[in-house]
């Protein structure tokens, strides 16, 4: 059933890893399998055992050709640094090439107590598991770039985080693992060589126009180039009101992709302030700072590779500042074209930019639920009729009313009519995300009644989130007041 492994990172020197085979668990039952996903993955889905799947993807078999190892890496984790991190939870059994010809790795997470683990039992509750799974398929299908999710297998057994949970395995897929916090574990440790490996294979596999780039300037073209990955990413991530909760430098992809979906959330009622981690008591990751952030950890990518960028180390820093110093430009552009999108703009002006920013202050004068405010204005472009649908969920409602004429007069001058402006602006603003409380929801069903219903229903409302979907207007709304959901928490 498994398609043939690849063993790009297990061919690296063995300083990069620790070999480690997963941990077998008392009685691996599957309980989500992505088929789509295993299908563009190259699985044989004729041959497929759900018993078999169960027992690899547990953890309880190694799958044919699987070489597994835990990664190691370090990392800024809320600002301090951690010379030694590494997998301690996770097994990297190699990497697929899927139907696309994409190198894609393939992990399991909660596979068990690794030479990383730093004293950490290495298992995962079911909760986060299964968090992961529904946010990272529901932000694929939002077109955000992420992991993936292939499967989910309890595995009969408890783990204690404060109170007794069911445990689980969850199967991620990624175009990497190389993470920021991959270099820094090489770098801080004088290892200049494991560092240039490392920028060699991340453009091998993710930035595969810069090889033909000469030496001189390859390293400083790598920083650029994931640096311009991660304004668009976080742009998006803003765009849907995304909160990571965790943006630390080992949950920062050398891909430009999503990784890590510990304490994340989608902000409802909008507020640039807002944090859900539990763990985020400074609010260092709230909303509103998750750009600057990103540049922050683009900064420290950038130092790892210094003595690669110039041997003269002053001019390697002052040409690494320079292009650093660009990122604020490259985000607020990227940022601007996903508002543009949003509002129904498809040219450009110079107001434009204003007309965005005083939408969101608007919306947070009026305690407006981010997703819905947006999905209203959708139906505001096709007709002015829809404008109180929009204006009643803003309270008080003054300062929209004041923006709307604005942004129809802007809308005005757009080509195409009303109408089209409105399908171009449903492909964009989604009906339905992950809303925390339906989220939560799902979770405690499962893990309190083994109960996978609601996990299954809400699984497939996301996959289809610009489409409204008759009879599951629950899906739509914002939590009521008993229902918010305040905190989310990481389950390590």
């Amino acid at each position: 059933m498994f398609p043939e492994f690849t063993l790009r990172y297990a061919r690296l020197p063995e300083r990069f890893y620790e070999r480690f085979d997963p941990v077998p668990v008392e009685a691996p039952r599957l309980v989500a399998f992505n088929r789509s996903l295993a299908e563009e993955l190259g699985f044989d889905l004729d041959a497929f055992d759900e018993h078999q799947a169960a027992e690899w993807f547990g953890g309880n078999a190694v799958p044919p050709g699987a070489e597994p190892l835990a990664q190691a890496y370090a990392g800024h984790q809320f600002g301090t640094f951690v010379p030694r991190l590494g997998d301690g939870r996770a097994v990297l059994l190699g990497e697929l090439t899927d139907r696309h010809g994409r190198l894609r790795d393939i992990q399991l997470k909660g596979a068990g107590c690794t030479p990383f683990s730093r004293g950490a039992d290495g298992r995962a509750p079911l909760g986060p598991v299964l968090r992961e799974y529904l946010v990272s398929e529901a932000m694929h299908a939002l077109g955000i770039p992420t992991t993936r999710a292939l499967a989910a297998v309890t595995t009969g057994e408890r783990v204690f985080r404060g109170l007794p949970e069911p445990g689980a395995v969850l199967t991620r897929v990624a175009a990497s693992h190389l993470r920021v916090g991959t270099f820094q574990y090489f770098a801080v440790r004088g290892d200049v060589e494991a560092v240039r490996e490392l920028a060699d294979q991340a453009i091998e596999r993710h930035y595969p126009e810069l090889a033909d780039v000469d030496e001189a300037g390859r390293y400083l073209a790598l920083v650029e180039a994931v640096q311009a990955r991660q304004a668009a990413l976080v742009a998006k991530w803003m765009g849907v009101g995304f909160i990571h909760g965790v943006m630390n430098t080992d949950n920062a992809a050398i891909s430009g992709e999503t990784i890590d979906y510990g304490p994340c959330a989608f902000m409802e009622a909008y507020d640039p302030r807002t944090v859900f981690s539990s763990v985020d008591e400074g609010g260092r990751y709230a909303y509103a700072n998750q750009p600057w952030i990103a540049q922050w950890n683009l900064a420290r990518l950038a130092e790892t590779l210094l003595p690669l960028i110039d041997a003269d180390q002053e001019r390697a820093v002052e040409r690494a500042t320079v292009l650093i110093q660009a990122y604020p430009e490259q985000y607020e552009a990227e940022w601007l074209a996903v508002m543009r999108a949003k509002l129904g703009l498809a040219t450009e002006e110079a107001g434009d930019r204003e007309l965005a920013e005083d939408l969101l202050e608007a919306m947070q004068a009026g305690r407006a639920d981010f997703t819905l405010t947006f999905r209203r204005l959708c139906d505001a472009a096709e007709s002015a009729e829809a404008d109180a649908a929009l204006v009643e969920r803003f309270a008080p409602s003054e300062a929209i009313k004041a923006w709307l004429p604005r942004w129809r007069e802007r809308l005005a001058r757009e080509p195409g009519d009303p109408e089209a402006i409105a399908v171009r602006m449903r492909g964009v603003n989604p009906v339905y995300i992950p809303r925390n409380h339906k989220v939560e929801e799902a979770l405690a069903a499962a893990a309190e009644h083994d109960d996978f219903g609601p996990f299954e229903a809400l699984r497939e409302v996301l996959a289809s989130p610009f489409a409204e979907q008759p009879g599951r207007e629950a899906y739509m709304r914002p939590a009521e007041p008993n229902e918010r959901v305040l905190r989310t928490f990481c389950g390590t």
